[in-house]
């Protein structure tokens, strides 16, 4: 099933940097992979028939170097392969935010809490937790059985230190906003307090108490984001969860072996782990129908009939709590103080084109940035106008906006490197050009470059977004939004959306929902950005693999996963 040459380690240690390996300083005894030549090739290799014919010359050691052969494939068969998507921006809890990284970290890494194969809650570090009465306070017992992987036991004063190193404007956390609902923690961030007055203290080694700026009933789901997972220390390589990094090739995969010290080693049956680094869904199809995958992270748009004829129940299709947008630059022109025209160009599109001829994989059409499914949260959102009425009101607007035949619009749209992306794109670039009239340049690229540039904001006119729920809560989806927000990419800055979100943060049940859907409608008003379409899960499973349960988080922990 996967064709490759027996290899040896490289125990060499590896100076890397940040950027090359999303760890903090040197690296030591990173594993490298170095393949032998002519080593045991798997059949349809040419070193494999001259090996096999040295060995078989000398009879009487036949059965030892045959018992090795069948004894690396069982091995081998027992490391799943997966793949990642883009390479991850950053293995550093704090730092990193796209999907891929996030999906690693939570293998390398464990927080308080953790998730099942169901993505329902569990114990992680915490064996047990108690809230107070008012629901403000909340008290966790730690296992003592959690250990990084040097064998030290992580204490109470781990989660204190990288929740304040998450929280120090130095660190530039782009997700440091989700700890806002912790007592101080805003003012942390934004440089108003000092570290000592975080909602967090260590109450012995096993005991550590967050205190909270108001009752959340969704806190224990926050806690298995990586961003609050304990801090292994600046420039080491512990990790606390089930698997370690072995080894890693830039660009190409990350490879990771069993935690001996992991708390539930005794859980974990695979050998070995593989992300591999794949960013277009067509060559992760290659990859798989060429049986060098177990699990892919996507699969390639608009060929869902072709593969769920040729794969049957190998493809996932599921429900998922995320949105995708185009977002808008609010700092720069053309689009500051322009919600004419940003409402313009968002009616020109049509969404149906987009779920059903571009994509095609039961996506569904979007007129808002919080998903269907979220707890408390309407069912499906009606577009704001009748079809045909859309792009006459889209046209009224454009010129309204001082723009026209004998002025078109001219504007940048920016995506990273993707079939899917790529594809939308251009569709969304052709329906601006025949009712608008608006002249498009596609800008690809490079994941890393994008959300450097997107972070920045130089640059950036109209680029692609997208948010996928790191806890099953609104405010997930519009914190992003907020004028202080790390993640605001659109620099948007609203008194009244802010005013919102801080109304929200003292309310309860039926009155704090409601004011959270005055905020997306005021996000809406304001078109600060384009909704396009709700997510749905997308991978080909090999029957092999034992563990993957659909699930509207679409996380899937390899600490799950077994291979028969």
């Amino acid at each position: 099933m996967f064709p490759r040459c027996m290899r040896v380690r490289d125990e060499k240690r590896n100076h890397g940097t940040h950027g090359r390996h999303g760890m903090n300083g040197p690296q030591p005894a990173l594993k490298r992979w170095v393949s032998v030549p002519n080593a045991g090739c798997m059949p349809g290799k040419r070193g494999t028939f001259s090996f096999l014919r040295s060995v078989l010359s000398v009879s009487s050691v036949v059965p030892v170097f045959l018992f090795m052969l069948l004894a690396a494939s069982a091995a081998g068969a027992a490391t799943l392969h997966r793949g990642v998507g883009p390479e991850p921006d950053s293995l550093d809890i704090h730092t990193a935010q796209s999907l891929s990284a996030l999906n690693v970290l939570r293998d390398l890494h464990e927080g308080l809490l953790t998730l099942d194969a169901e993505a329902e809650l569990i114990p992680g570090v915490a064996k047990s937790w108690s809230v107070s009465d008012d629901g403000r306070v909340w008290v966790f017992e730690l296992d003592e059985s959690a250990r990084w992987s040097d064998g030290e036991r992580i204490v109470a004063d781990d989660f204190v230190a990288g929740w304040r190193r998450a929280l120090d404007p130095a660190t530039a956390s782009p997700t440091a906003a989700l700890f806002d609902v912790v007592e101080n923690a805003h003012e942390l961030r934004t440089g108003e307090v000092e570290a000592d007055q975080l909602g967090i203290e260590a109450l012995g080694p096993g005991r550590l108490e967050v205190r909270l700026n108001r009752p959340l009933s969704w806190f224990g789901e926050l806690l298995t984001h990586p961003v609050t997972y304990p801090w292994p220390g600046e420039g080491s390589a512990r990790f606390s969860g089930a698997f370690v990094l072995a080894g890693q090739v830039p660009g190409s995969r990350l490879e990771l072996e069993p935690n001996e010290h992991y708390r539930a080693a005794g859980q974990v049956e695979l050998d070995g782990v593989i992300w591999h680094v794949i960013e277009q869904p067509n060559v992760e199809l290659a990859r798989y129908r060429a049986g060098q995958l177990h699990v892919t992270e996507t699969i390639p748009p608009g060929r869902i009939d072709w593969l769920r004829e040729r794969f049957g129940d190998e493809l996932r299709i599921s429900p998922y709590l995320g949105s995708f947008f185009l977002a808008f630059n609010l700092k720069r022109e053309p689009f500051a103080d322009a919600p004419k025209l940003r409402r313009a160009l968002s009616l020109a599109i049509d969404r149906d084109i987009i779920t059903e001829r571009v994509l095609g994989s039961g996506e569904i059409p979007a007129w808002g940035l919080v998903p269907p499914g979220m707890p408390g949260w309407p069912e499906g959102r009606e577009p704001p106008l009748p079809a045909g009425e859309r792009l006459a009101e889209a046209e009224r607007l454009y010129r309204q906006a001082g723009y026209g035949e004998d002025r078109p619009l001219k504007v940048e749209l920016r995506f990273n490197t993707s079939l899917t992306h790529r594809r939308m794109a251009a569709a969304i670039a052709a329906m601006w050009k025949l009712h608008l009239g608006v002249q498009t340049r596609l800008v690809n690229e490079e994941w890393k470059v994008f959300i450097a540039n997107r972070r920045q904001g130089r640059i950036t006119e109209v680029f692609r977004g997208g948010w996928i729920a790191d806890w099953r809560d609104a405010v997930n989806f519009l914190q992003l939004f907020e004028s202080d927000s790390t993640g605001n990419y659109t620099f948007f800055d609203d008194a009244i959306f802010d005013g919102l979100m801080r109304r929200a943060e003292r309310q309860r049940a039926d009155g704090r929902l409601k004011t959270l859907r005055q905020a997306e409608r005021r996000l809406l008003d304001e078109q600060v950005i384009v909704p396009l379409y709700y997510y749905v899960s997308r991978h080909l499973v090999d029957p092999r693999v034992r563990g993957f349960e659909n699930n509207p988080m679409d996380i899937h922990l390899s600490r799950w996963l077994s291979l028969l």
